[in-house]
């Protein structure tokens, strides 16, 4: 088996992991005042803030290319690959899964999955070095797209916001729901449920409260088995490191990190927002 990965990025990937040539990362642009960039290539993060914060009007984001994941499929097929797994942002919050699935017909060379990630950020990126490390120790790809699966039920984020104007805009919360946060100066915690969609879980009085209430959702939704855990930031350092902390009063030391989100989910989380995200260890 000679296996691919593709992702886009929103997956966060350590440097190891982008330095693979059996990794193939798909674009997002993100769109400004009519001016289409590429973070990391055309935009660095620090810029996006700095653009986001000027402009009269949020950002907007696209899909990947489809075109470009066309493409890629008949680079690989040609270039002897006999696996890919594709894993992207959250069917939740994004069309783009949905779009893509007739192309897994579409190469007689090429076993082809989309396994709906459900997720994005450092989740997906989790997910991403997972298969690698199955691969790796020489499971076949229908025990990988198992573990993968698994992986995926057992893989959320939950998040705090600072302002739901972003999420409503894009569409990706209800306007009643983000009316009555701003109204009322409540924190509202969001969730991916189990269809990959962010809904609201809980409506917490102030930040210092849904900090703290941040902190008892990991540990009960955490206390099955081992998780790679992650508190994934967009502009929100000193948020991240009081979450940081608590957490490590309560042991919470090992499989734990502090990332930031790309400018992709910055885009409709606004600045200011702080998160947890946890895989299950399979």
């Amino acid at each position: 088996m000679k296996l691919a990965v593709i992702t886009d990025t929103t997956a966060v990937l350590s440097e190891e992991l982008k330095a693979r040539k059996d990794l193939f990362v798909l674009d997002i642009p993100i769109t400004i005042d009519g001016q289409s960039y590429v973070e990391g290539k055309t935009l660095s993060l620090d810029d996006f803030y700095d653009k986001m914060a000027s402009s009269p009007d949020l950002p907007k984001t696209s899909q990947p290319s489809l075109a470009e994941l066309d493409e890629l499929l008949t680079k690989l097929s040609a270039e002897g690959y006999t696996h890919v797994i594709g894993l992207f942002l959250s069917s939740g919050i994004s069309g783009f899964w949905q779009n893509i699935q007739f192309l897994i017909e579409e190469y007689s060379n090429l076993t082809v999955a989309f396994p709906d990630s459900k997720i994005t950020s450092a989740p997906l990126g989790s997910m991403v070095k997972s298969v690698f490390a199955w691969s790796s120790q020489g499971d076949d790809f229908e025990t990988i797209l198992d573990k993968i699966n698994q992986q995926i039920e057992g893989t959320s984020a939950f998040i705090m916001v600072d302002d739901l104007d972003h999420l409503v805009k894009g569409g990706r919360l209800s306007n009643g729901s983000a009316l009555l946060g701003n109204l009322l100066s409540i924190k509202p915690i969001l969730y991916f449920n189990e269809e990959g969609k962010i809904v609201v879980f809980e409506k917490v009085r102030t930040e210092k409260k849904a900090i703290k209430r941040l902190v008892d959702v990991l540990e009960e939704v955490t206390s099955d088995r081992d998780y790679e855990i992650y508190i994934i930031h967009s502009k929100a350092e000193e948020k991240a490191q009081q979450f940081y902390d608590l957490l490590s009063e309560q042991g919470h030391t090992e499989n734990l990190e502090i990332v930031t989100f790309d400018g992709v989910i910055a885009t409709h989380l606004g600045a200011g927002a702080v998160a947890f995200g946890f895989t299950p260890i399979i």
